[in-house]
């Protein structure tokens, strides 16, 4: 039996189109995404996204989406995804040296659903790489109270970092 051909860096970039920033993601932006773009082959999902996820959480229902590239990236690469699980959905950024090599992870936004509350976040990309996620909660018992949405500043840096502010 022949060994399986790795897929290319460039094969995989080629997934994700680049994109005019600002964009937001909500949870409508994901069905644009999956009705514009193609979808991973299952090799590629194996080789690039599977050691990006924790493997105890992946499962035959898990299913993964191309949203779009960063441009202009001059020495470093970043792609955004989206995963979805039983009541976790997420738009998740990584980025990756011009070789492929991880640089750096982050869950920008999405829904997750604990058996009690859900939670909700938003995400907005600047063109200057800066981030807003903003995130609100909504229990089973209780209407949304806006009191406790929470706003994160995130930043990609020309390294590729993702950081905190």
């Amino acid at each position: 039996m022949a060994a399986e051909l790795n897929i290319s860096l460039k094969e995989f970039l080629a997934q994700f189109p680049e994109v005019k920033l600002p964009i937001t993601l909500t949870d409508e932006s994901q069905r644009v995404f999956s009705q514009t773009n193609e979808p991973f082959p299952q090799r590629m999902i194996e080789q690039y996204l599977f050691p990006l996820e924790e493997q105890d959480e992946i499962d035959e229902f898990t299913e993964f989406v191309p949203c779009f590239r960063i441009p202009d990236t001059l020495d470093f690469h970043a792609v955004v995804y989206w995963v979805a699980q039983l009541m976790n959905y997420q738009y998740v950024m990584v980025t990756f040296t011009k070789d492929g090599a991880l640089i750096d992870k982050k869950v920008l936004g999405g829904t997750f659903y604990d058996g009690k509350t859900l939670t909700t976040s938003i995400a907005t990309i600047d063109e200057d790489w800066g981030m807003v996620i903003m995130s609100g909660q909504t229990s089973t018992d209780a209407l949304y109270d806006a009191s406790g949405t929470r706003t994160q500043k995130l930043e990609l840096l020309p390294e590729g970092q993702i950081i905190t502010h």
